[in-house]
């Protein structure tokens, strides 16, 4: 049975890129159905309009209550029949509601090797400065599960990367997100397999 994604995504949502590609050109048995955002200007939402997708802006400016809004993103992705999300930088925690409804079937990516440079706070340029900062000889991305903690869902997959000398905060982001696309699919098809 091919699966029947959804994803949330803040900016420019390059996984959901990646992902209704593989769809559309055979690389991955699975079904696009619907993408919201936390943000009415995202790029992800515009193409993901433009791509055949149903789309939505749910953010705590229409939902200030935050169980409400839970409930609007659970409801909303529900009902497109998706019965996997994919989180393509989305940029939110998600409420126990949209845990429950999706629950073993949340996937993220995460710029680095975790446990490593994980947690609160550690979200885009802040993971690879501390990457940087560490001395660490290697990063890469890790695909995982979304549970309740932050960055602590079990591990789908890992791609890692060299941590060069001279590297800067850009080159080393560019050669981690050159990765983030196959290593996102390959963590999908391995949970299709399941």
């Amino acid at each position: 049975m091919s699966l029947k994604l959804a994803f949330l995504a803040s900016h420019g949502g390059s996984a959901a890129r990646e992902l209704v590609r593989a769809c559309h050109d055979g690389r991955l048995g699975a079904v696009p159905l619907a993408l919201a955002s936390n943000n009415s200007r995202s790029p992800a939402l515009a193409w993901a309009r433009e791509a055949g997708l149903q789309t939505a802006h749910l953010s705590r400016a229409g939902y200030p209550d935050p169980d409400a809004l839970d409930e609007a993103i659970r409801d909303f992705l529900t009902q497109s029949g998706a019965d996997t999300l994919v989180l393509s930088g989305y940029m939110k925690a998600l409420g126990p509601r949209v845990l429950a409804a999706f629950e073993g079937r949340v996937l993220n990516i995460h710029p680095s090797l975790l446990p490593r440079h994980g947690g609160r706070g550690m979200y885009g340029d802040r993971v690879h400065e501390s990457v940087l900062a560490s001395g660490d000889a290697e990063s890469g991305a890790t695909v995982h599960l979304v549970t309740l903690g932050i960055d602590e869902g079990p591990v789908l997959a890992q791609s890692k990367v060299p941590v060069l000398s001279g590297d800067t905060l850009e080159t080393l982001k560019a050669r981690v997100q050159a990765i983030e696309g196959e290593l996102m699919l390959r963590a999908v098809r391995e949970l299709a397999a399941r």
